[in-house]
């Protein structure tokens, strides 16, 4: 049974239905119910680990750190994942993500660029600074693409 076809299954036992909902919240409604951890994708699995933590009560002043976590997903699933991490800094908690999906870091509150380029040419701050900002430095290999998420003008 899938996470989606439990939800219908068990829709009247809100305790069951508490983990199921964050589950398919953050796009995992197709997962099997007891499937293998070693079946999943890495993503699939810092998911799992998300929603575990979605599920308790939230007090705030707590830090997550997600490498790259739409890798993988659909456009609507990565939206569905993004409101569930913007919720989570509603509620006091900061969000620090590895990613390289423009259209998830033009929704960034700060980004920070590293470079200039990947592995020995990098490992510097290329820019900083709210996404219209970051699109404008010269020096940023990555304005471009974040010009295209954020559609603004050369």
């Amino acid at each position: 049974m899938t996470v989606e076809s439990a939800c219908e299954f068990f829709a009247g036992e809100a305790p069951i239905m508490r983990s199921l909902d964050v589950l398919r919240a953050i796009g995992l409604g197709y997962l099997r119910l007891g499937q293998p951890a070693t079946e999943l994708s890495g993503g699939e699995a810092q998911r799992i680990k998300l929603a575990t933590e979605l599920q308790r009560a939230q007090r705030g002043d707590t830090l997550y750190i997600l490498d790259e976590p739409t890798t993988g997903l659909h456009p609507s699933d990565a939206d569905r994942l993004l409101e569930q991490l913007h919720g989570l800094v509603d509620a006091g908690n900061t969000v620090i993500l590895v990613e390289h999906d423009m259209r998830v870091a033009a929704q960034s509150d700060w980004l920070i660029d590293v470079g200039p380029g990947a592995g020995d040419e990098g490992g510097k701050i290329v820019a900083e600074g709210v996404p219209e900002a970051v699109a404008r430095r010269a020096q940023s290999r990555t304005a471009r693409y974040l010009r295209d998420a954020l559609s603004l003008e050369d």
